[in-house]
């Protein structure tokens, strides 16, 4: 497919019959090396009921939905790196089975980088993608590819604002309210530590499961709620 804006066409078509709800073209020159410097961003939004019921307490529904929706975005990357390698291009999917966060939460490229750069959103206060659709009720897989697709524009700053509900909101008072650049040092947003210690804490005694998933600040973000109140799927 000799076309760029008819493969990009052809690609998010597929990638939409797969689930992915938000899609994105991103430049990554200089963030990446090698020949592969294009990344496509895909994210699928975290169903309104476990959201809502999130802003209460975390719940067995939400982990088994975190780890089947990772699951469906290995399956759509998966499926886009296949295309467009069938179409005569390097691909490359950073499913989960590839992909491991090191000991301090870190990943060679992070989902949330190539989503900012594909202009799906900007990192919130909350130290999480927010998305203008879903809020930050989403979860974010990519791949990378050598094809010339058209990119879109990237987010380089935050639109939160003044807001300040999900530093309020933080159980282990571990955000700082800091505003996101792009370029920003993670830990000027938040105290990884502290986060971690208190979402192991909240979803074992809500569950009996140890691990740590809380999910409270991007369930009272006011762009989740949103989402949650008006914006259908």
């Amino acid at each position: 497919m000799k076309d760029v804006s008819l493969l990009k066409e052809a690609l998010f078509r597929l990638l939409a019959e797969k689930g992915a709800r938000l899609m994105g073209i991103a430049d990554l020159t200089g963030i990446v090396s090698g020949s592969m410097t294009t990344g496509i961003s895909v994210a699928v939004p975290v169903p309104r009921h476990i959201v809502r019921d999130l802003q209460t307490a975390p719940t067995k529904e939400y982990y088994d939905a975190y780890h089947s929706l990772n699951a469906q975005l290995d399956d759509i990357v998966s499926c886009g790196a296949a295309f467009l390698q069938e179409n005569g291009y390097q691909a490359y999917a950073n499913t989960t089975r590839v992909v491991k966060a090191d000991s301090n939460w870190r990943t060679p490229l992070p989902h949330k980088t190539v989503a900012t750069r594909a202009g799906l959103g900007w990192i919130g206060k909350s130290c999480l993608l927010i998305t203008g659709k879903y809020g930050s009720a989403v979860r974010l897989s990519s791949l990378l590819t050598d094809a010339p697709l058209p990119c879109e524009e990237p987010i380089t700053e935050s639109r939160c604002e003044a807001c300040t509900v999900c530093v309020h909101a933080c159980p282990a008072h571990a955000l700082t309210g800091e505003m996101w650049h792009a370029g920003m040092e993670r830990e000027a947003l938040f105290h990884k530590e502290d986060c971690k210690k208190t979402q192991i804490q909240r979803m074992k005694q809500a569950t009996g499961i140890e691990t740590d998933l809380c999910g409270l600040c991007f369930a009272v973000c006011p762009y989740t709620l949103r989402y949650l109140n008006f914006h259908t799927s």
